[in-house]
């Protein structure tokens, strides 16, 4: 039986569903690679990464063999890049446990690296066609709006409900249309802060509209202050070389390349910790001479500022201490190494300071 709901959904889907690449012909592989892709990132910036992806590794074969460093290098300015390794880690698993097709159950699929109940959902109904729900943001925020959940739908109490509802309400037969137009209608009309009710399928049934709270039922927890970092980082050089540092698999943005340097401590001078980070991590003493440059970025749960030096090698030889792995590079070769955006920009000062951009 088909809800009210669920049928205003799936017409309204018909109409208005998002041209998507990956919904032309929703195999597993590719309905897997987009989902992860689109964690906690905007479906217009992941359909370029998504394409260039599938043209490089077209199957799971392709990725599974592929080294980490291509994989990582590939999606550079995604973010999140424990998606990327979780990606590869999983290919691999299937490879070796599943005769190398991605299996049609949740519990399965939640075995495999990086694939949480959503993802499992997502795959099972989109590419298996299997009666499954899925809740993201947008369904959270459009269920708690049409039936006014009382709870924070990030507690565990109200994304239960949320799960619940979803189900209720999914048509058999036909939970990837029903799953998808959840996720359209909260990404293009049941926005955060401005909901375009007008062009809503369930306005007559919304609760929230009804009430006219529609615009305060978001029912996310309220997020903390962002905290604000100063970091640094050595540009050292040996003839035409520089010197990068592989991260630890296990931290943030793990397995990706940097100039290596550290956060700033209490009343500690930018040149003093610059010095100590690198006899803390490559075990040798430097001399810090003129800056190469100020970097900023704002990750999800904090901001970053990065002053870079170029710095002199005086004692010692460096070794990979806190590191997986450290280089010796020209400037050219330094884009065939996945770096997060901050250490990229330094890369690309490099380049420019060389003459290779002008």
């Amino acid at each position: 039986m088909t809800t009210p709901i669920a049928k205003k959904l799936l017409d309204w889907y018909d109409i208005y569903k998002r041209d998507l690449p990956w919904r032309d012909d929703p195999i597993p592989y590719a309905v897997w690679v987009a989902e992860v892709m689109a964690q906690q990132t905007r479906l217009e910036t992941v359909i370029p990464y998504f394409e260039r992806w599938m043209a490089l590794f077209p199957t799971i074969a392709d990725l599974a063999l592929a080294s980490q460093q291509d994989v990582l290098t590939l999606w550079e300015g995604l973010g999140y890049y424990s998606r990327a390794r979780n990606l590869h880690k999983a290919a691999q698993v299937v490879i070796e446990e599943h005769g190398g097709e991605l299996p049609g159950n949740v519990k399965a699929l939640q075995s495999l690296p990086g694939i949480g109940r959503y993802t499992a959902g997502a795959i099972a109904s989109l590419a298996f066609g299997l009666d499954e729900p899925v809740v993201d943001g947008n369904v959270k925020r459009v269920m708690a709006r049409v039936f006014m959940v009382d709870e924070m739908v990030d507690d565990p109490v109200g994304e239960r409900k949320i799960w619940a509802l979803a189900a209720e309400n999914l048509p058999l037969g036909m939970a990837a249309d029903y799953n998808q137009a959840l996720m359209d209608l909260g990404a293009m009309v049941c926005l955060p802060n401005t909901p375009d009710c007008e062009r809503c399928p369930l306005r007559n049934d919304c609760q929230a509209y009804a009430s006219g709270r529609q615009a305060e039922q978001s029912y996310m927890k309220p997020k903390a202050g962002i905290p604000h970092y100063t970091v640094t980082a050595a540009v050292m050089r040996k003839g035409t070389r520089v010197l990068i540092a592989q991260r630890p698999e296990d931290g943030l943005l793990g397995g990706m390349w940097e100039f290596p340097g550290g956060k700033l401590e209490d009343g500690e001078s930018l040149r003093a910790c610059l010095k100590r980070e690198i006899k803390e991590e490559l075990g040798v003493k430097i001399r810090v001479d003129k800056e190469v440059g100020v970097f900023q970025h704002a990750y999800t749960h904090f901001k970053v500022t990065l002053h870079a030096f170029d710095c002199e090698l005086r004692q010692g030889q460096p070794k990979p201490i806190q590191a997986n792995d450290i280089r010796w590079v020209t400037i050219d070769e330094l884009d065939a190494f996945p770096m997060g955006k901050l250490d990229r920009q330094i890369s690309q000062r490099l380049q420019q300071m060389n003459g290779r951009i002008p």
